[in-house]
């Protein structure tokens, strides 16, 4: 070879190392630069006061452990909400094994609170399929996710934007986060908004005069503010650059802060639980009580009320699902109407493409299951026409179902085989069994007033020549107008009804 033929040689040699290098250094995937990243995430814990109108009801933490080829992160809320002279408390446990590169392996979920008690565990099978399996009040359920991409647990976001580079000012992210015990995969807008200073309690020491533990060292932390969005809910955090919570804030007002353990957890294990108890006893003639209607042992006459108008104050109403069927929103009134019933404009099985959704299974309701689609069938026969199935379904699940009180997970097949449970168990074995007769269904959920109260209620809407509220846990064909819906679907979406707590107000007109 000539020495021309050399250079050349050597030449194209450097340019390809070159461009290796470059493409390593800026060009990696995401992945990668997790991988490499994520061998700097340091164990240790951090606690958090959970304030709601500067009183402290709750106390979280958050554990790190670094093992040989993974990393295990333990999450624990718990959460004191006074109304109607007691506390409601929710507990939430997690503890999920995250690979290397900070991909989900395995989570386990323990949720105790007033809309029921689970647990939820969660195995990713080759970042294609998530196996998770759901075990309330004795019963078991599995179910089979198939994901498109990898996903993010809504705890561990944080820990994600921190070490895959992606806290940078000005930066907006979509990603997608699921949550093992809703069940439900959610689009969340990530915007990092700015960077500062915060200051944070390192230590505490006991105050006698006080009575209370107080700071007695403090520490700078650097941090950036990320805002997010959830189906038009807004929330904003500040983590710092390890992807842990420093200081973050809820639109119903709950802020949870970091600081020393005693502040945060001694303080509130020793609080006067009796005061702030009291405190919430008398609630106003427009106060929502958290109860179901079963629950507070309150009948009302079918199709007793046919028009209600309710003023609405205290939240934003973007996004709640005021509009639509029996409901009108004008500005800030609610206007609802008793619907009539009409003729479906087809017959059953329904085969509108775009109601196809609303025919479909879902992990909690199996209207593809066997046993859901033999009592269906039973219950339709050889009638098609969508009104009269769903009177039938109404009067039978009214009369079928036990009414009474229920703490677990609301099961479509689990409700067929023990005939019993609250509205949530009615509306989701209604929804099955509608879908299963190929009647197009969907969950809804809100307030219902009785005896000139509101109280949480779940019910269903059919798909008529519009969607009509029925209640088969009140035996209402159409469903009277005291049915004031705020959001629609499953359980991930009634769980958002937690942010009105202590803030919407309602003035019937």
């Amino acid at each position: 070879m000539t020495r021309r033929g050399w250079a050349i040689a050597i030449f194209a040699a450097w340019s390809a190392s070159l461009g290796w290098l470059v493409k390593r250094e800026f060009f990696r995937t995401t992945g990668a630069r997790l991988a490499e990243a994520a061998l700097s995430v340091p164990p240790g814990a951090v606690y958090y006061r959970l304030d709601l109108g500067g009183q402290q009801v709750g106390f979280a933490s958050s554990t790190v452990d670094t093992l040989a080829s993974a990393i295990r992160v333990q999450d624990v809320l718990t959460l004191d909400v006074p109304a109607l002279g007691r506390l409601h408390r929710t507990t939430a446990k997690s503890d999920a094994t995250l690979s290397r590169a900070l991909r989900l392996q395995s989570v386990t979920a323990d949720f105790d609170g007033d809309i029921g008690r689970f647990t939820a565990h969660g195995d990713v099978l080759g970042d294609s399929v998530l196996v998770v399996t759901l075990v309330s009040a004795g019963d078991t359920q599995m179910t089979r996710v198939r994901l498109t991409r990898p996903i993010v647990l809504p705890t561990l976001l944080p820990l994600r934007l921190a070490f895959g580079g992606d806290l940078k000012p000005g930066s907006r992210y979509t990603i997608r986060t699921f949550d093992p015990l809703l069940l439900a995969e959610r689009d969340v807008v990530v915007t990092i908004a700015a960077e500062s200073t915060l200051v944070v309690a390192d230590s505490a020491d006991y105050d006698s005069t006080a009575m209370a533990w107080v700071p007695v060292r403090f520490d700078t932390v650097r941090a950036f503010r990320i805002d997010e969005e959830t189906n038009g809910v807004e929330t904003s955090a500040w983590i710092d650059a390890q992807g842990r919570v420093v200081r973050a804030a809820s639109p119903v007002g709950f802020t949870m802060e970091r600081s020393a353990f005693e502040i945060a957890y001694e303080n509130f294990r020793r609080r006067d639980t009796a005061r702030v108890a009291r405190g919430s006893a008398e609630p106003g003639a427009g106060d929502i009580v958290a109860a179901t209607a079963i629950a507070a042992r309150i009948r009302s006459a079918p199709a007793a009320v046919r028009a209600l108008r309710v003023r609405l104050s205290g939240v934003s109403l973007a996004r709640l699902d005021l509009a639509g069927g029996a409901q009108r929103l004008r500005g800030d009134t609610l206007e609802v109407r008793r619907q009539e019933v009409v003729t479906a404009a087809y017959r059953l099985p329904a085969a509108d493409t775009a109601l196809r959704p609303y025919l479909l299974p879902e992990p909690l309701i199996q209207s593809g299951d066997a046993r859901i689609r033999a009592q269906a069938r039973q219950l339709a026969g050889r009638e098609r026409d969508p009104a009269r199935v769903a009177e039938r379904l109404t009067h039978w699940v009214y009369g079928h179902v036990e009414k009474r009180l229920t703490v677990s997970v609301p099961s479509a097949v689990r409700v067929l085989e023990q005939r019993r449970g609250d509205c949530n168990e009615h509306t989701v074995l209604y929804v099955a069994l509608a879908r299963a007769a190929g009647l197009p269904a969907r969950a809804a959920a809100g307030l219902v007033y009785l005896d000139g109260r509101f109280y949480y209620h779940a019910w269903p809407e059919v798909w008529l020549r519009d969607w009509v509220a029925v209640d088969p846990t009140l035996d209402q064909f159409p469903a009277d107008a005291t049915h004031l819906r705020f959001v629609v679907g499953g359980l991930a979406r009634q769980v958002e009804l937690v942010r009105m707590i202590g803030k919407l107000k309602l003035e019937v007109l």
